[in-house]
This record gives C-alpha cells, sequence and structure tokens, in this order.
C-alpha cells in the first residue's frame, strides 16, 4: 500500500501485490476482502449488462428474420441530423466509451495499471490476444481470391460484459484472482480497440472540427485540474466535443475515451471523480447504451447462404478461428511465456488450466467486434452482414466451450477440497 493510500485509509480496486518465492515476484492478484467486495460489485453489474445485451441481441435477430422489412425500417429511422443506427454506433456507444475511458483512468492512476511490471502477465496476454486473432485472419484472408483483409480488426476484441456474465454464472467457487486477471485483460484489449479504431478506421480529417473537439477536451482538462463540478457544465461541453469529433472524420466514441482519460483521478485524493462518474455511468452504458446498440446491430437475417457462409467464406472463417483459436493461443501463449521468460508468475492460487478456460473466454466478441466489422466494411453491406454473423456464431462457440472448461475446472477444485 502506498503512503498516500494508508493516509486516505483506502485501499483501491484490482490492486495487485506481490511476494518473493525463490527470486520470483507472485504478481497475480492477490486481493483484499474490499477488493472482492469491489470486485463482486462490477460484476453484478456487467452480468446484468451482459444479460440485456443478450436479450437485445436475440430480439434484433428474431426480429430480422420474422419481419426483416420492419427491422430495416427501424435501423435506418431518421433522426434529427442521424439514422437509429448511426445514433447508437457513434452516440450511445460514446457512453461505453466515455465508461471506458474512466475505467483506463482508475487502473492508470491507482489501480493495476499503475505498476505495469506487477501486472505484465495480463498485459501482455491481453496484446497477444490481439495480434494473434488479427495474423490468423490474415493468413486465411490474404492468400485467397475473394479474401477480405480490410477485416483483420474485428476478432481483435472481446466483450468484457458477456465474458464476465458467463465467468460470474458458471465459475463463482473459482478464485477471485481469477477475475482480476479477465477485467486487467479486458482492460488493456478495449484500449487496443479503441486505438484501432481511432488511427485505422477514421475517415479523411476535418483538421477545423479536430481542433473544435481538441479545445473542448482542453477546457474539460482544465475544469478537472481546478476541482470544478456541476453537469450543467460537463454534459454540454462533452455533447460540443462529441459533435467536433463526429464532424471531424474521426469515429466519435474517441471523444468519450478522450474525456474519460482526461478526468481527475489520485491516489491521495479520495474524493476524485472518476470512480464516482464510473458508478454513475456504469448503468447507463450497461443497461441503455450497450442493449439498444446490440438490437440495432445484431439483427442479421439467417438463410441457408448465411450459414454456408461461416463455413465456406474466408471472412467468417477468419473471424471465428480468430476468436476461438487465435484468442486461445494468444491469450494463453502470452502469460505462459511471460511468466516463463520473466520474474512474473502466477499467484498460488491459480492453476494454468484456469487460464486457458479464461483464454478461451476471451473469444466472446462483441459490441466492439460488431462496430469494427460495421468501421471495416461500411460500403460493403453483405460483407457487415457476413462479418457479424460470424461474429455471432464464434462470440457463442467460444462462450460454450469457456463455459464448459470453467464447469470442470470448478469441479476439479471441488474434488480436491480446494
Amino acid at each position: 500500500m502506498s503512503a498516500g493510500q494508508a493516509e486516505s485509509g483506502r485501499v483501491f480496486p484490482h490492486q495487485a501485490t506481490h511476494v518473493v518465492t525463490n527470486g520470483r515476484r507472485i504478481v497475480l492478484f492477490q486481493t483484499t476482502d474490499r477488493d472482492a467486495r469491489t470486485l463482486a460489485d462490477i460484476l453484478r453489474q456487467e452480468t446484468v449488462g451482459g444479460a440485456l445485451m443478450l436479450g437485445a441481441a436475440v430480439v434484433a435477430i428474431i426480429w430480422a428474420n420474422l419481419d426483416e422489412a420492419s427491422y430495416e425500417a427501424l435501423r435506418h429511422l431518421q433522426i434529427g441530423p442521424l439514422d437509429a443506427e448511426h445514433w447508437a454506433a457513434d452516440g450511445l456507444l460514446t457512453i461505453f466509451f466515455f465508461v471506458a475511458g474512466l475505467e483506463l483512468k482508475r487502473e492508470l492512476t491507482v489501480g493495476s495499471l499503475s505498476r505495469p511490471a506487477e501486472a505484465l502477465v495480463p498485459i501482455v496476454a491481453a496484446l497477444c490476444g490481439m495480434a494473434v486473432p488479427a495474423l490468423i485472419y490474415l493468413a486465411i484472408n490474404l492468400p485467397v481470391t475473394g479474401g477480405q483483409p480490410r477485416g483483420w480488426a474485428i476478432p481483435m476484441a472481446t466483450d468484457i460484459a458477456f465474458a464476465l456474465a458467463i465467468l460470474a454464472v458458471v465459475a463463482r467457487s473459482l478464485p477471485t484472482s481469477l477475475r482480476a486477471f479477465l477485467l486487467t485483460l479486458a482492460i488493456v484489449d478495449d484500449l487496443g480497440a479503441i486505438l484501432v479504431i481511432a488511427f485505422v478506421f477514421s475517415a479523411d480529417l476535418a483538421l477545423g472540427w479536430l481542433v473544435g473537439a481538441a479545445v473542448c477536451s482542453v477546457v474539460w482538462w482544465l475544469l478537472q485540474r481546478r476541482h470544478i463540478s456541476g453537469w450543467y457544465l460537463y454534459i454540454p461541453l462533452g455533447a460540443v466535443c462529441w459533435w467536433c469529433m463526429y464532424q471531424s472524420g474521426v469515429h466519435a466514441t474517441i471523444a468519450g475515451v478522450a474525456l474519460g482519460l482526461l478526468t481527475r483521478s489520485s491516489n491521495t485524493d479520495p474524493h476524485h471523480p472518476v470512480e464516482a462518474w464510473e458508478h454513475s455511468w456504469r448503468p447507463i452504458s450497461a443497461g441503455v447504451a450497450v442493449p439498444i446498440f446490440a438490437l440495432l446491430s445484431a439483427g442479421v437475417a439467417v438463410s441457408a447462404p448465411t450459414l454456408s457462409q461461416l463455413v465456406t467464406e474466408p471472412l467468417a472463417l477468419g473471424v471465428i478461428a480468430g476468436l476461438i483459436v487465435g484468442k486461445t493461443i494468444g491469450v494463453l501463449g502470452g502469460a505462459y511465456l511471460t511468466a516463463r521468460f520473466t520474474r512474473a508468475t502466477l499467484g498460488p492460487d491459480l492453476r494454468w488450466t484456469e487460464v486457458f478456460s479464461v483464454a478461451l473466454l476471451g473469444g466472446v466478441g462483441f459490441t466492439v467486434a460488431l462496430l469494427i466489422s460495421d468501421l471495416a466494411f461500411a460500403d460493403q453491406p453483405e460483407l457487415q452482414a457476413q462479418g457479424k454473423a460470424a461474429v455471432l456464431f464464434g462470440s457463442l462457440l467460444a462462450g460454450l466451450l469457456a463455459a464448459i472448461s470453467l464447469r470442470r475446472r470448478t469441479a476439479y477444485r471441488a474434488r480436491d477440497g480446494v
């Protein structure tokens, strides 16, 4: 515990601790009771969000197959300057990315990522868990006629809400440190997805609008630095920043990330806004923004040709293989190699078979994967639909395999009396 934390009397969530055994530091994660309570609160929120998102996706798929015309009419319903689909993808998902930005800021300043050396295993696991799926996708799509290499980023993302929901339902008795590992991995994964969206899927830049977004961001930072509060200042400022970012050609959700990262956080000030704002906005993100996005994005008409594409088209094969095979190899391999060739190792309450199960769980991609499918094939609706169908199928299969594996891990612990 740092001096600042001792003075404030607080222990921040996901705080990694370490001990030394035979010259090797154990860094994955020895959690306190308070850590466990904080983590349980987050898991409850994410579990509910995952259930709502799953329900919205199921409704979208059923609706699109029963009455595709009315479903498409809803998606393209014009509401002011944008249609409903773009309000969800560019507008509501900004709330999701704002919460992600707040979470990143908290972890970078007072959480596990404030000491990268002590969170090295999940950080490298996350990076490998993004790189390997992209490489597998490209290996399938580059050499063949009809391949779609533009979709390389689709299988990179892990949907933390779904992943945590599955973990909470089927593996409640597994160590809390396993959940901390998944959370840290997902935070780094989110950061990677944010960078990909910002630098790869931005249109021609309008510098004037981009400068306007930057000015709004600076004003936000100055208000935070001066400890000025008041929703009546921040909500209008955030809305103007979002509109400037949207008009600039950079994907509008980046405004949410930027403002989240510019929000004040400190390990010596117990009244910093990051945790309070994250607590306030997370239910809106998980309960409203993401389910509406799922409703307006996940509707894929299932037909015999669509199902055949999942096993014949390189785009779909690349996404499915990336999510299931790539994520598993990347996360598990990255974690193992880091522990093998550095001083970091797993905590004594974790087993490599459990890390394998979490690696499988990393293949559950949804929110960001669907968004990237839209961005990668913005001018090709048929490929968008194929990418979305592959994301849904690959995520479902990864979730089922992970659930089976996690249940077996739970049974082994019960048998061993652990």
